[in-house]
């Protein structure tokens, strides 16, 4: 019953959950909230999944066969993870060091902000632990009036600030590692929306609504380097006008920002009260 119940649990977190969840663009207007519910069924719904393997491997006079291929996809499952979390990790790791040191070698500094003599308008950001760069090309400064180039980097440096890339980087692993069993697609595409949506917030907050709203204007679909975040959306320009809408409203959403931790704590806490308690109290 628990094994079956795991499965299920699994089943639906990984596939209709993310996928209703994708599709519900108004808790967009609680971000920091959504996230967390994000988060919360992508963790539960692995945990799940190990735990169905384990919790059948663990059945009494279970064939040895059936033992054994329980531990299989269980080892499987995590090998999967753990696999995609070292690439994924090394490759967006290594990309950010490149361009962290093509940008030290190319561009100027001006009050803590790289400046690069390019014609294209483009603000961006490079995370890393120490040594994290906001960059700004010629072509952004011509473009943008004083407060929008404030407001845009008020964006990128409440990237820096929360480490939203590392969010984005979970979300990814995930992606890489499931990519056609699970919807990940959509919670990855989801969560880079909602961190985006946080940093205009932070920007919002220091200087309303309208410089970065014509920022963003000027700068979406500008092209960013490969593992930097950048305010006009990058290779997801559809975002920006998702963004613009949710940069409006101001108002503090409070109810539904208490339903989704709400939620978010129901699918964590929920499972473990109702299928892996009982589990664990036989095993024991």
């Amino acid at each position: 019953m628990t094994t079956a119940a795991l499965v299920l649990l699994a089943a639906v977190l990984a596939g209709p959950a993310p996928a209703v969840l994708a599709r519900a663009t108004a808790v967009r207007r609680a971000p920091r909230a959504a996230l967390v519910l994000w988060q919360a069924v992508a963790l539960a719904a692995v945990l799940a999944a190990l735990g169905a393997g384990l919790s059948l491997a663990t059945v009494p006079a279970l064939p040895p066969v059936l033992v054994g291929l329980a531990l299989v996809v269980t080892l499987t499952v995590l090998g999967r993870l753990l696999l995609s979390g070292h690439l994924v990790g090394t490759r967006v790791r290594a990309l950010r060091r490149r361009h962290r040191e093509m940008v030290d070698l190319l561009a100027s500094e001006d009050a803590g902000v790289r400046v690069l003599e390019h014609a294209a308008p483009m603000v961006y950001c490079v995370p890393a632990v120490t040594g994290s760069r906001v960059v700004v090309t010629a072509g952004a400064r011509e473009r943008l009036e004083a407060s929008e180039l404030a407001a845009v980097l008020a964006h990128e440096r409440a990237h820096l600030r929360a480490r939203h890339d590392l969010v984005v980087e979970a979300f990814t692993v995930l992606h890489d590692a499931f990519p056609r069993f699970v919807t990940s697609r959509a919670a990855l595409a989801e969560v880079r929306l909602l961190v985006e949506v946080l940093a205009d917030r932070a920007a919002r907050r220091r200087l309303g609504p309208a410089p970065l709203v014509r920022a963003l204007a000027a700068l979406v679909g500008a092209s960013v380097p490969p593992a930097a975040m950048a305010a006009g959306g990058g290779d997801h320009p559809g975002e920006v006008a998702a963004r613009m809408a949710l940069l409006r409203d101001e108002r503090p959403h409070r109810v539904l920002a208490a339903g989704l931790y709400a939620a978010a704590a129901g699918v964590l806490v929920l499972p473990t009260v109702f299928v892996a308690v009982p589990w664990l109290l036989t095993v024991v």
